[in-house]
This record gives structure tokens, C-alpha cells and sequence, in this order.
């Protein structure tokens, strides 16, 4: 009766060592893994004091430029990014089949994010620039070279700010009233100023005007183009064009403006950009990087 009570013991004593040994990985000569330990204080203190100033430096940057609010920071782009399609009523003939380049006004996501885009290139003002990296604003350029050659170097600068710049043809014409090889002139010819002054290819095309047929986008597609994006809203010095019936921004929508001064406008960009933000912070929207939902 001792011997069994005492191998009954044992064996529950192996029994407690193995288990403790499994949860400590050491059931084959392991060593046992360290304790988690949790972030020294000073960490945290230090992360949260980074948090406030960066705050603080945005609030005060808002207030400089006059803006109603602090513009919102925008959520962490998608780690899957969205499937864009050629938005209905916007294909040319056999456009899926030919595997042409998605013509799109909204990227689809539920996230309350609006993206800018601004074509042209005939403004060059340095406050915009000045006030874009103050507030850390994202934006998208399609840029057109007879208006941007006098000052490459102006576009440069806002490159070396993150912004990505795109093609918006080398003379801005009407592309649906020119033949295949003229519009491929144009859009390649584009894709070479790019890549020679700002050292790659854009994978994005806009056409002027948002005029394009299947020739531009067969163009497009054989210049190495990958997304035709359009716009779903217009933003001025002064007021604001919708494309929708309800006149009111939405998840994803696109939105246009220009490079533009008071040759053209009541205003100057800053004025723009003060309209565009002081709404869309106005209805809870922040302000996302287009290439990174792509």
C-alpha cells in the first residue's frame, strides 16, 4: 500500500514538472524565455510628451495659417488596398476586356477620408508650400510641362515633401479631338519629363479637361500608365462644384484643384486650401495620401 502511494506521487510530481516545463519551453533542454516586462515609464512618458508636442506644433500651425479647426489627422493607409474599378458609365468600349486603366472619381472605403489633387502646374507660390508642410497635408500632382518647364525646380522642392507628381500631358490639350499617335505623344512625352527631371515614371494619368476616349486610354496603358483618376469635387478660393446630386462630400471622393493665383482667381492658393480644409474638417473628414489607397 506505501508503494503505491508513494509511486502515485511521483508520479504526480512528474506530472507538475512536465507541465511547468511546457509552459516554460523547456521540455527538450530549452531555456526558459525571460518575463515580459512592461515598457520602462520613462518610455511612455517620453512617446506621450512626443504626442503633445506634435499636437500642440499642428494646432499652432492651424492658427497660423487660419484655419477654423485643426485639420484631422488621417487613419493608417489600408494594409489591403481596395480593388478600384472604372466607375459605371465611365467605360469606353471592351474597357475591362482590354485591361485599360480604372477611370475612377471615389476610392472605396468607409473610412472618412477625402483626397486632394491639384493639376496644372501654372502657380508657383511658395507660401503654398510653406503652408502644405506646416500642416502636413497629403496631395497629388498632375502636372502638365508647358506650364511647370520654367521652374522644374519649384516641383522638385515639393517632391522632396512626399508629394508625388503625375501626368497631366505635356500641352493640355484636348485629347479626344487628336488621333492615337498624338495623344500617345503627348501622355509618353509626359512620362519622359518626369522620369528625366524627377526620376520615375507616374503611374497615374489625369486628362485635361477629364476628357479622354479609347484611344487615350490605349495611349495610357502603353505609356506604362496603371490608374486614371478623376474627381467627384471641384474646391476653389470661393466656393466649391460638386458631381453628385446631393452636393456634399463622401468617403473616398477625389478632389480637384489647381495650381491658380489671382491671375485666375479672387485669391491666392493658401485662400483654397483654407476653403477646402475649413469643410472638410467641418464634416469629421480627414485628408489621406491618394498613392497609398492604390
Amino acid at each position: 500500500m506505501r508503494r503505491r502511494r508513494r509511486a502515485t506521487a511521483i508520479r504526480a510530481g512528474i506530472a507538475v514538472l512536465t507541465a511547468a516545463a511546457i509552459a516554460s519551453g523547456c521540455t527538450r533542454g530549452e531555456e526558459a524565455p525571460p518575463p515580459l516586462k512592461a515598457p520602462p515609464a520613462r518610455a511612455l512618458d517620453g512617446y506621450a510628451a512626443k504626442l503633445r508636442a506634435d499636437h500642440a506644433a499642428l494646432v499652432a500651425a492651424a492658427q497660423r495659417w487660419g484655419l477654423k479647426e485643426t485639420p484631422l489627422r488621417p487613419p493608417a493607409p489600408p494594409a489591403k488596398k481596395p480593388t478600384i474599378t472604372t466607375r459605371v458609365g465611365f467605360e469606353v468600349d471592351e474597357h475591362e476586356e482590354q485591361g485599360l486603366p480604372p477611370v475612377f472619381t471615389t476610392v472605396p472605403t468607409d473610412q472618412k477620408v477625402v483626397f486632394l489633387t491639384i493639376d496644372d502646374g501654372a502657380e508657383k507660390d511658395p507660401e503654398f508650400l510653406r503652408m502644405m508642410t506646416d500642416l502636413r497635408i497629403p496631395y497629388t500632382a498632375f502636372l502638365s510641362d508647358y506650364l511647370i518647364k520654367e521652374n522644374y525646380r519649384y516641383f522638385q522642392q515639393m517632391q522632396a515633401r512626399g508629394v508625388v507628381l503625375n501626368n497631366h500631358t505635356l500641352n493640355h490639350p484636348y485629347l479626344p479631338g487628336l488621333s492615337y499617335s498624338e495623344q500617345k505623344r503627348e501622355i509618353c512625352g509626359m512620362q519622359d519629363v518626369i522620369e528625366e527631371r524627377y526620376g520615375a515614371r507616374p503611374l497615374l494619368f489625369r486628362p485635361p479637361f477629364g476628357n479622354y476616349n479609347s484611344d487615350t486610354l490605349h495611349a495610357a496603358k502603353d505609356c506604362g500608365i496603371k490608374y486614371v483618376p478623376l474627381w467627384n469635387e471641384e474646391v476653389f478660393v470661393d466656393h466649391w462644384d460638386y458631381r453628385e446630386w446631393d452636393r456634399d462630400i463622401h468617403p473616398g471622393d477625389i478632389v480637384l484643384s489647381h495650381f491658380r493665383g489671382t491671375d485666375d482667381w479672387a485669391g491666392r492658393m493658401p485662400d483654397m486650401i483654407r476653403v477646402f480644409l475649413d469643410k472638410v474638417t467641418a464634416k469629421g473628414y480627414a485628408v489621406g495620401r491618394l498613392e497609398d489607397y492604390l
